[in-house]
């Protein structure tokens, strides 16, 4: 009955991690979502009231199709997640790694307007260390889709649990939301932290030394 309850709670946990896909995402091309997108948005700015024959706004729905598709909703497809590469942990290194001040570029999927900010990934190794290219461009993979900061936080920290087998992660993500800043309450002053720990990190004085060493100027 517990295992059954483990297994109940784990997958839970994935679906509740994972963004929401429908089962059909990928049956259609990327050209064809393009075409699609180019359709779609063309009928958005023509019911805004642009006028679409100027020579600046003409060519507009198919870039932004393409922007979405190619470039900021690229980590919707899973066939573009980065290949991992892994090391031996030749100097038998035990100590946390803390990669810093990592450029994160997403789409807040409330309103489809940028979240821009920077996150924060540390590790304790094993048997093995990952490149270190590796861990930025995990960070741009989950970024690329529309996001809720809590769940990118979250998905960086179980992307690395997975491709290293190791329980040691700690992920921190300081952003500034376009949605907070550009509408609504209009406030340009805050950011939202976020943060994910798991294994060494939730005993205290591991957290306070991973915060100590993002802290640093």
């Amino acid at each position: 009955m517990k295992e059954n309850k483990n297994k109940i709670e784990t997958t839970f946990f994935k679906a509740a991690l994972d963004t929401p896909m429908r089962e059909d995402a990928f049956e259609m091309s990327d050209d064809d979502k393009v075409a699609s997108i180019e359709v779609h948005f063309r009928a958005i700015m023509e019911t805004l009231g642009l006028d679409l024959t100027d020579d600046s706004l003409s060519k507009t729905p198919n870039r932004v199709a393409k922007m979405y598709v190619k470039e900021i909703f690229s980590g919707l497809n899973p066939a573009l997640k980065p290949a991992i590469t892994l090391f031996e942990n030749k100097y038998s290194y035990n100590q946390m790694l803390v990669e810093r001040n990592i450029s994160v570029y997403s789409m807040c999927e409330h309103h489809f307007v940028p979240i821009i900010g920077k996150a924060h990934v540390a590790y304790i190794a094993d048997s093995k260390v990952i490149g270190l290219s590796k861990i930025h461009r995990l960070v741009k993979y989950y970024a690329r889709r529309p996001q809720v900061q809590e769940r990118l936080t979250k998905q960086v920290m179980e992307a690395l649990k997975s491709a290293l087998n190791i329980e040691d992660v700690a992920v921190a993500i300081d952003a500034r939301h376009m949605c907070v800043e550009c509408r609504g309450v209009e406030d340009v002053t805050s950011s939202t932290v976020t943060s994910a720990l798991s294994g060494q990190f939730l005993n205290e004085s591991t957290r306070t030394e991973f915060l100590r060493y993002i802290a640093m100027s």
